[in-house]
């Protein structure tokens, strides 16, 4: 029996309300253990969930299946073991993960409002792999009307502004896809959704934000309304400061709430949920690669840490901390946050190059795997950060860089002087004045834009081999031959934009077992510790597809849930 006197006990305490938090209060619910608490450290319900793209990657998944795609848990092995190899994962987290994640989700599908769309065309990010797949190993949350949460919508965190059209209209990565690209039908689309946008005139008296939710609010509106409607209690701007452990288990945390601090009891569990470090730059620091700053990170701003120094307090095994989901970040003037440069660099017509004027890996590829490049490479002597979009005035013409629209709907007059004046963007009559205007080495970029066109002419990266595979190609202009990834940069004026070595969130935290359970680096495991998400070690950390970091996230969670239950299978 506890001495600790307590403020509040629960049977369950969930820290966080990511999409690994709330699915862990689902599932306990739904398993049996209906006394669950979730704090949340901010105001906001969804933390880095709700502003990302809101994808998870599950293979062999019963959608998958009802669309009659062809999967199986032994080609995701080959997959993921080729593309996991040499990384600090054990296999058997491999293992669990291939076999529990379409049960976690058959499960949510079945008994709440969690509801995925498979995505047929996104194709795994190393498509050259064994095992690899085109599409439908990504899905992502089907849009759902925030009305239906009632006047809790306000509690909700939006998708990032850059996933939303005048930081207003959500939508679809689907719909992302097509507008980015200016696919077939791109207009016809753009306008059905400002006219539906205009006309839901009862909805503009609440708010400027569109009623249609997409990626990732609309995958966290989905959890939260389950939540909701279980009446499940949420306790907001209640901060975690330490985790309490009796005898060998943790017994409660130890929470501050309006000014003061309030001990709660978990009798059976407390599931850590709160997200990775990346907005601490003192962990930064310790931790990440450099260059490394809070500013260039996409990632919450509460995510400071606070469940890996609460279980590193403990004695608690941590692992990957070296690493990040990297990708490149626009650091737009006067926006709240950075922008992850994701589709821009695909784009045919442009390519990334350093301070030196040179490229250093395939622009083309997976964002996580493009920053690996940068960092392998870089140095102090010839650092690869910031980096520079160089492209030309027919890309302008053609395609959407960050901020920067086409030139039809942003014409170079209406570019904010800020930008310029701040370095961001730069615009010249040549490639040589282009470089000495954001102080890269001009005889440098002049000699890599030759070779760009010269590959443009053979459809041959002789340098990065762009263009070579499946997800090179996602992104890129199938008009352009006879490599729709490359394209001439030729033509006057030239533009270059900044881009920054940022990260949506750190991938390194607490190490856990097959159940979520908190290992202790001295051995064994804490009794009654769980972690999910960012604050816990990625299982996926190479990235191999889209959603590789929310469907792990939402699995432990179920995984651990199954544990506090005594449920197996």
């Amino acid at each position: 029996m506890s001495e600790t006197k307590w403020d509040r006990e629960v049977d369950v305490l969930v820290v966080g309300t990511g999409n690994g938090a709330l699915t862990a209060a689902l599932c306990n619910w739904e398993m049996g253990t209906q006394d669950v608490l979730i704090i949340e450290k901010t105001d906001k319900v969804g933390g880095t969930s709700a502003t990302s793209g809101g994808g998870i990657w599950i293979p062999a998944n019963h959608y998958a299946k009802a669309c009659g795609a062809d999967d199986s848990a032994e080609d995701a092995k080959k997959y993921l073991m080729g593309t996991l190899f040499g990384e600090d994962v054990p296999e058997e987290m491999i293992d669990i993960y291939i076999d529990q994640s379409p049960k976690m989700l058959k499960f949510l599908a079945d008994r709440t409002d969690v509801i995925y769309e498979s995505l047929e065309h996104y194709p795994d990010y190393y498509t050259n792999y064994e095992g690899a797949k085109s599409g439908h190993r990504s899905l992502e949350p089907k849009p759902i009307n925030m009305s239906e949460l009632g006047d809790d919508w306000k509690n909700l965190r939006w998708t990032h502004h850059m996933m939303r059209m005048f930081s207003r209209i959500h939508f679809t990565q689907v719909e992302a896809h097509t507008i980015m690209t200016q696919a077939s039908g791109w207009k016809s689309l753009l306008a059905k959704m400002i006219v539906g946008y205009v006309g839901d005139i009862a909805w503009r008296f609440r708010t400027s934000i569109d009623r249609r939710l997409c990626t990732g609010s609309a995958g966290i509106a989905r959890l939260y309304l389950s939540v909701k409607k279980r009446s499940i209690p949420l306790l907001f701007n209640t901060r975690m400061t330490s985790v309490v452990e009796e005898a060998g288990r943790v017994t409660g945390v130890i929470v501050e709430q309006g000014g003061q601090s309030l001990r709660i009891r978990a009798r059976k569990g407390v599931v850590l949920g709160a997200g990775g470090f990346e907005k601490n730059q003192a962990l930064r620091e310790q931790y990440l690669p450099a260059p490394t700053n809070t500013q260039w990170s996409a990632g919450n701003p509460a995510n400071e840490g606070d469940a890996l120094l609460a279980g590193l307090s403990l004695g608690a095994k941590t692992r990957l901390m070296k690493d990040a989901w990297w990708t490149t970040t626009l650091c737009v003037p006067d926006e709240p946050t950075p922008r992850l440069a994701i589709m821009e660099k695909s784009f045919p017509g442009s390519c990334v190059v350093n301070r030196a004027g040179e490229r250093f890996a395939n622009e083309s590829q997976n964002y996580m795997a493009f920053q690996k490049d940068l960092f392998a490479t870089h140095s102090e002597a010839s650092p690869n950060a910031p980096a520079w979009q160089i492209f030309d005035a027919r890309f302008r013409r053609n395609f959407m860089v960050g901020p920067l629209m086409t030139a039809a709907m942003k014409p170079d007059w209406q570019i904010p002087k800020s930008w310029f004046e701040t370095g961001f963007v730069a615009k010249a009559n040549s490639i040589h004045e282009l470089a000495e205007q954001v102080g890269i080495d001009p005889t440098g970029l002049v000699a890599t834009i030759s070779k760009m066109n010269h590959y443009a002419e053979t459809g041959i990266d002789e340098d990065f081999h762009r263009g070579e595979s499946a997800y090179d190609r996602y992104y890129a202009d199938p008009n352009i031959k006879p490599n729709p990834c490359l394209a001439s940069i030729d033509e006057g004026p030239f533009y270059a934009m900044r881009i920054e070595a940022g990260d949506f969130g750190t991938l390194g935290g607490l190490d856990t077992d097959v159940h979520g359970r908190v290992k202790l680096e001295a051995g064994g495991v804490f009794e009654g510790l769980f972690a999910v998400g960012n604050c816990s070690a990625a299982i996926l950390p190479t990235y191999p597809g889209p959603g590789a970091t929310l469907g792990p996230a939402m699995t432990m969670a179920y995984q651990s849930a199954k544990l506090i239950n005594g449920i197996e299978g």
